[in-house]
């Protein structure tokens, strides 16, 4: 096993912006990195900001990102005693952690043990129970056929959730409103959980409706010391992909605050969970109830607007704890100041249904300048976009005072930001973040997608 002793050298299983972020993280901390990038990446900034950079493969990502052992054979080569996979390809893959483990490299995260129990939607489901947390209604176990899950819907009541048992990133998702569309949104939920996790099982909640999606964050370390670091707001979605996030949630009073945090770290201390970790709720707004959703055993893209909140860095944070250091931060020291908010930056067009927009960024100008502003990205004029990967090219983080003052932070940022040479959802981003209700707190999950969006696009047309 490593000693306590920090990592001298540390490999990043992950591309773009989530690649650099860690690099610099590292460099702070004192450790050389090493990048890995598929031949589609060459150019990347990671590759030039790193001490070191290997190719693993061609653009594909089974071949590459994907292909765990390429990802190990690269750590071994360079001698890295550590991987941090970022988020997506590897970082919540049970079977890696474990081969990391086996092969004495040191996996930034979790254990796979603790993967496989909390990946499973079903599994964290019954841990949760245990845990005295509340949970959604819905099927007792997994579901295999549309039969079954017919009568399970008929005992909840319409309208249903359909969930891959282990699913993520949106995948394997579908809302039922009646019994007709039932058996066919099943075989096509099924479907596509099947080819994206290798697992059709779905299982089934009961819509909560009006809700909010409220995330708390994470951390704890291999002395049992748990901590969260306040909510995160989620609920601009579309497709059940986040859009726009914020801290802290305009829906929680201090009460509310401190029920859903201590719910989170009894969630956390029910698994023995080590490293940085997100407890997902669904907040009933009705009735001021919150539910367990799902647990995300890795670090998350809009980690930012908690950093900026808590002043906790939560990259250095997970480095130090899989080092074997204690957190750095009781509850007690962590104090919740002003708001933040973050917009994803995508190279989509939502004129066409957000199609990606891959291609060479010809100018670019990203916001600076003020207190509280931040923008984490891995591109540069000159720099081309692959067609393979996520369509996330940045993310731009504000913190202000109050919500205010970073609703008006993220307008004048959004204002500067320029990127030419492909189309990116910035504007998109502008009209959402000056919306009257988005201004005044009043959205839940089902306002991207059932009011701002139609009214969006009707006045685009």
């Amino acid at each position: 096993m490593l000693s306590c002793f920090m990592f001298k050298k540390l490999l990043i299983a992950n591309r773009g912006e989530i690649a650099v972020r860690i690099i610099r993280a590292a460099r702070e901390l004192g450790i050389q990195t090493v990048a890995i990038y598929s031949e589609a990446d060459k150019d990347s900034l990671h590759t030039m900001l790193a001490d070191e950079a290997i190719c693993i493969g061609p653009a594909k990502s089974t071949d590459s990102y994907l292909n765990m052992n390429r990802v190990l054979s690269a750590a071994i080569v360079t001698e890295a005693q550590a991987i941090h996979p970022g988020f997506g390809f590897l970082s919540e893959n049970s079977k890696f952690a474990t081969l990391c483990e086996e092969m004495n490299i040191k996996f930034i995260g979790p254990s796979g043990e603790i993967m496989d129990k909390m990946g499973d939607k079903i599994n964290a489901r019954a841990e949760m129970i245990r845990a005295n947390v509340p949970v959604i209604p819905g099927s007792d176990g997994e579901v295999f056929t549309a039969e079954e899950a017919l009568e399970v819907a008929n005992r909840l009541g319409y309208p249903v959730m359909l969930k891959a048992s282990a699913g993520g990133g949106g995948k394997g998702i579908r809302k039922v409103n009646t019994k007709e569309e039932l058996a066919p949104a099943f075989e096509s939920a099924s479907q596509e959980a099947k080819v994206s996790f290798g697992n059709g099982a779905m299982y089934i909640e009961k819509v909560i409706y009006p809700a909010r999606h409220i995330e708390v964050q994470i951390l704890g370390d291999s002395y049992g010391n748990i901590v969260h670091l306040g909510e995160r707001d989620c609920s601009l979605q579309r497709n059940n992909q986040k859009v726009l996030e914020e801290s802290p949630s305009v829906a929680i009073g201090k009460t509310l605050r401190h029920e859903i945090g201590s719910a989170a770290v009894r969630a956390a201390k029910a698994v023995n969970y080590e490293n940085a970790g997100t407890i997902e709720f669904l907040l009933d707004e009705k009735s001021g109830q919150f539910y367990f959703m799902e647990m995300n055993t890795r670090v998350q893209v809009e980690h930012p607007v908690t950093e900026f909140v808590s002043g906790v860095d939560i990259v250095k944070e997970q480095i130090r704890i899989a080092a074997g250091e204690k957190l750095s931060v009781s509850q007690d020291d962590i104090e919740i100041k002003g708001h933040a908010i973050e917009c994803r930056i995508n190279a989509e067009n939502p004129k066409f249904n957000f199609a990606p927009s891959p291609g060479k960024i010809s100018n670019l100008y990203l916001p600076s300048g003020g207190v509280g502003l931040r923008v984490d990205s891995a591109v540069y004029p000159g720099y081309t976009i692959p067609p393979y990967y996520d369509s996330m090219i940045a993310k731009i983080i504000v913190h202000g005072e109050n919500r205010f003052e970073a609703l008006m932070k993220m307008q004048r940022a959004l204002y500067e930001l320029e990127i030419d040479g492909v189309v990116t959802n910035a504007d998109f981003q502008l009209d959402l973040i000056s919306d009257r209700s988005v201004i005044a707190g009043d959205y839940d999950t089902s306002f991207l997608m059932e009011t701002f969006l139609p009214e969006y696009q009707n006045r685009e047309e």
